[in-house]
């Protein structure tokens, strides 16, 4: 019989991400369901308070799990945690919040990291001496079956949803000047210039229904969605194929996304600031043709098959055999 892992899952008891109830569900879905769900894990939950004392693992636990290396959904305080000789594992923190983050390494004694980020891009935001594994999370299956066939979605309009920067001159000259890096102009600068486009809808991150399981229910509407980042894929790159969709794909140099697996024109359509006007308009002048719903057909084959729940606890799983 393989060896059952007991992880201690520690974690601030108001953290919304880990509620179920916030508007974008990935996050609670791997730590909370499909965790949970795998034989070589014997996961206990520790929701904490502004402290949290870690001398009630020591020799209870193979593993401490943590949401992540940063203060944000973590306790202010995680006493007696270098008195334990039990490796500990984080998420990696937005990429936003690194630098804050840094610190945490040696207070919390992080042995590893892991998050669905490119390792270049951890490693452009951390410490070379740093761990880290890249674990693609966040398609929890059970949320992407019985969807809308292909032909039966909108045909003529292109969905883009999510977050988008703030086209206006002084506004994006007020962000230039107070946050040059980290702005959603910067990070999602193809995905705002689409909204400009006629035949783009676009679906705003809350302002709609819409929210936490019901993001696959908006993109079994439509035939097509764009899924568009700066500089590193975000969860839409497999959500949007995952719900079917023929996927108009940013992948580029700067963003790396070519390590996704995906390929053009066979699982979903490359796009890029130059060319993604002439895709657009290729597949818009002929949206009928039955080579739309073969590449979508292989790229939601592709996204479930790949960046699911399931597969992701598994290179966990791995990834603390490695540790061990």
């Amino acid at each position: 019989m393989s060896k059952k892992y007991k992880v201690a899952f520690i974690y601030e008891k108001s953290n919304v991400y880990l509620s179920g109830k916030h508007y974008d569900n990935i996050y609670y879905h791997f730590f909370m369901n499909a965790l949970k769900r795998n034989s070589s894990i014997d996961i206990t939950y520790f929701p904490s308070g502004k402290v949290f004392d870690a001398i009630q693992l020591k020799n209870k636990f193979d593993i401490i799990l943590l949401w992540e290396n940063n203060s944000y959904g973590m306790p202010e305080e995680i006493r007696n945690i270098d008195k334990l000789d039990i490796p500990v594992i984080a998420k990696a923190s937005d990429p936003r919040q690194s630098k804050s983050s840094i610190p945490f390494h040696k207070k919390w004694k992080i042995n590893y990291y892991f998050h669905f980020i490119h390792e270049d891009y951890f490693y452009e935001l951390y410490p070379q001496n740093f761990k880290y594994k890249t674990i693609f999370f966040g398609v929890e299956p059970s949320l992407y079956e019985n969807l809308s066939p292909f032909k039966k979605r909108i045909k003529n309009k292109i969905l883009n949803s999510g977050n988008i920067g703030n086209t206006k001159f002084f506004s994006k000259l007020l962000l230039k000047i107070k946050n040059p890096h980290w702005n959603a102009f910067k990070q999602y600068y193809l995905r705002t210039l689409c909204t400009n486009l006629p035949y783009v809808d676009y679906t705003s991150t809350l302002q709609h229904e819409y929210i936490n399981d019901k993001y696959p229910l908006l993109l079994q509407k439509y035939s097509t969605a764009i899924a568009a980042c700066t500089f590193n894929p975000s969860a839409k790159f497999w959500e949007i194929p995952a719900a079917g969709c023929l996927t108009f794909m940013e992948i580029t140099k700067k963003n790396k996304g070519d390590f996704l697996g995906f390929i053009d024109e066979e699982s979903a359509i490359f796009i890029n600031e130059k060319n993604y006007q002439q895709k657009f308009d290729e597949y818009l002048s002929d949206f009928n043709n039955p080579k739309w719903e073969k590449i979508a057909n292989k790229g939601r084959k592709f996204a479930l098959e790949n960046f699911n729940n399931d597969k992701a606890v598994e290179s966990f799983v791995n990834l603390i055999k490695n540790i061990l």
